[in-house]
């Protein structure tokens, strides 16, 4: 295992899961790998169909998740230790139910008052099955049913986890165009894909990829997670190469050129790094990663690097904030 470098550099971790469902990843998982040596203060919990409610209408059973993440995080709490895990809670929401939607916010609000902040809705869909795409069709974002959802987060102040892949940049463009006061959040950079049809196209995927996030970098509202990098959907080099844990050193000489576009494009204010653990766990250790994103930052002012590690976190999901509705 890897020592943890720069260990006195805050983090907030801005996206993981827990859940028992895909095997067990829960709060005694999710500290193991804390435990690693680096300095993680708080954490941002983000859906992903756990812990649903069995009984009740459908368009509510999705608060069983804010529930969950919110016991977890108050048993976390009472220990008066760090870090503070899920101090920020990205719940699931059916946005195609429009203005209707507010009664599921309303219900998630009403479970975790002092850490829901927001709703990620899933739009990623690609014709290769490779990709594994959950929505049901392309288009979501253009749909007026799920714009009008959005609208509903954006009354309440609530933000949007956009979880999309890298051709699906323009209609995240046309949304965010459409939707200028809602926090827009992307995560795992924009999912560029390297698996089926785009296995063989590198060079020319990134300088797509390049293009696109320029162009949704000139909407100010909107903010991107750099990581998700440990996922085989990307397929980057280390995940075929060999079935060991590649070293931070390999891992941050391939996402460099992904985290130093986000930066340049978006500004160092609208990026933060994340873990995405346990997904990216398939292919990367949680030390690995933070210590591949702090050899990419090394030699970047101290200001700029907390920003990226904790501070942009902690504002745009607005950890420090209460009674906030």
């Amino acid at each position: 295992m890897e020592e943890a470098l720069d260990s006195a550099l805050p983090i907030c971790d801005a996206h993981h899961h827990l859940w028992s469902h895909r095997g067990t990843y829960l709060l005694p998982e999710l500290l193991n790998d804390i435990g690693s040596g680096h300095d993680v203060r708080s954490t941002v919990f983000v859906e992903a169909g756990a812990a649903y409610r069995t009984a009740g209408p459908a368009q509510l059973r999705c608060v069983g998740e804010t529930e969950f993440a919110n016991r977890i995080a108050e048993q976390c709490a009472r220990t008066g230790r760090l870090p503070q895990v899920a101090r920020g809670i990205v719940g699931y929401a059916d946005l195609t139910l429009g203005a209707q939607v507010s009664e599921v916010l309303a219900a998630h609000i009403e479970a975790s008052p002092a850490r829901f902040r927001g709703v990620r809705h899933s739009v990623t869909w690609d014709a290769d099955p490779l990709a594994r795409g959950s929505a049901p069709a392309p288009g979501l974002l253009r749909e007026a049913s799920f714009r009008a959802g959005a609208r509903e987060l954006q009354k309440l102040g609530l933000s949007f986890d956009a979880w999309l892949f890298h051709h699906q940049l323009g209609d995240l463009l046309a949304f965010a165009r459409a939707l200028p006061d809602l926090r827009i959040i992307v995560d795992h950079a924009a999912m560029p894909l390297g698996v089926g049809r785009y296995a063989a196209q590198h060079e020319e995927l990134f300088r797509a990829w390049q293009r696109m996030m320029g162009e949704l970098s000139t909407c100010g509202n909107v903010v991107v997670k750099l990581g998700g990098f440990g996922m085989p959907r990307l397929n980057l080099p280390w995940q075929a190469a060999s079935p060991d844990v590649p070293s931070s050193s390999e891992v941050a000489r391939v996402i460099e050129p992904y985290c130093l576009t986000c930066m340049e494009l978006f500004g160092v204010d609208r990026c933060m790094f994340e873990s995405n653990f346990p997904p990216d766990r398939e292919t990367l250790s949680y030390g690995v990663v933070w210590n591949a994103y702090k050899k990419v930052t090394r030699g970047f002012p101290v200001a700029d690097r907390t920003k990226l590690f904790h501070d942009n976190a902690v504002r745009h999901y607005r950890l420090n904030d209460r009674g906030l509705y």
